[in-house]
């Protein structure tokens, strides 16, 4: 029998989000890791707010819609706020009412400031990463690192001369004005981008275009391939090493002999002599072609671990290619290495807690 369509809506509906979310839905494992983690933070958040005024919205409900923005690839902080008003899945993940109303776009840009200030991201990285470790998901001796470009939200028409600021004529279309820069030497040194003045002319390799870009760089586990460490920093052409040698001291301390799996662009003398000084063994992919050859040798190279972590470096690259297409890291949202940064420090840990949570299935 053909049903009936009802064109008189209903008008009282008593309904518990909770009943709506699968059992085995995997954002169920993730919330309650979270949940874990935030609450270890609670003395910082206190430490954020004044004891008087206005409540604003939870810092752990910013937070955990930073997540849900990288999980579900959602572009834009007013597009996620739109899609709160009927996502119940969103609203059970920040603990919202289904009648509750939702918070403005505008409150993650008042908020931004604040969470910055306290390193709030940082904070829920680093216990996610914590986490990881009470589970023995990582692994203590084996890790890669290694870094790529995020595309700044900044024009190539913006890149201009430092001297020239103040010397510009009105552009004909202020929206998108016409700008001619065929057979203009542009480079770091001379020029700056007027839209974001951390952002680089950078290229990731040979016959590559060059973009306005931040560089990001990951220090990863072998075992599970999860992230132990996460900076962005200004892209030039020392910022991959100076990066790994920071996270390593930051976060493995050389008091036991670890390996570094890497590719072949940081097979320099003063950074495998830097890893070697700090209990580093580099595991690094050798470059023959390199003025003067590789600084690695038969030493390194004949032993059955070194292959294991060329092998085993590779699953950087899942990484980074989760962070991009899905985290939504191709083009940042932001100006500034600080902002950029901190997004970045949340959609990796969004990256460890869908790892862990397919590692460690909730119980059903």
């Amino acid at each position: 029998m053909r049903g009936d369509e009802t064109r008189q809506p209903s008008m009282v509906v008593l309904m518990n989000i909770e009943d709506k979310i699968p059992a085995n839905h995997p954002l169920r494992a993730i919330r309650a890791m979270a949940d874990e983690v935030f609450a270890g933070m609670d003395d910082l958040f206190d430490s954020m707010y004044d004891d008087r005024g206005r409540k604003s919205i939870p810092p752990e409900r910013l937070l955990g819609a930073t997540l849900l923005m990288a999980f579900f690839s959602v572009r834009s902080e007013r597009m996620f706020c739109e899609q709160l008003e009927y996502n119940f899945l969103f609203r059970w993940f920040l603990r919202m009412n289904s009648d509750e109303p939702v918070f403005d776009h505008s409150t993650f840009s008042a908020n931004r400031k604040r969470l910055l200030e306290h390193d709030a991201a940082t904070a829920f990285f680093k216990g996610v990463v914590a986490m990881a470790r009470s589970k023995g998901l990582t692994s203590d001796d084996h890790f890669t690192v290694d870094g790529t470009l995020i595309e700044a939200w900044a024009s190539m028409k913006s890149f201009k001369r430092k001297d020239a600021k103040d010397k510009q004529n009105p552009p004909d279309d202020p929206g998108n004005p016409s700008v001619d820069f065929r057979h203009e030497k542009r480079s770091n040194k001379t020029h700056e981008s007027t839209t974001d003045p951390e952002a680089r002319l950078a290229k990731k390799g040979k016959g590559k275009e060059a973009k306005l870009s931040f560089s990001a760089h990951v220090l990863m586990e072998n075992r599970n391939g999860l992230i132990e460490n996460m900076v962005v920093d200004v892209a030039d052409g020392y910022a991959e090493r100076d990066a790994a040698l920071y996270m390593l001291a930051e976060s493995l301390p050389g008091s036991r002999q670890i390996t570094l799996g890497a590719d072949k662009g940081y097979d320099t003398k003063d950074f495998v002599e830097a890893c070697r000084a700090g209990n580093v063994t580099p595991h690094i992919a050798r470059n023959v072609d390199r003025k003067g050859g590789s600084t690695l040798d038969e030493r390194t190279t004949r032993h059955s671990g070194y292959e294991v972590s060329q092998k085993k470096r590779k699953l950087v690259e899942e990484v980074f290619g989760w962070m991009k297409t899905v985290g939504g890291l191709r083009k940042t949202r932001y100006r500034g290495t600080a902002k950029t940064g901190m997004i970045c420090q949340m959609v990796g840990a969004a990256y460890n807690l869908l790892r862990m949570a397919k590692l460690c299935p909730m119980a059903v």
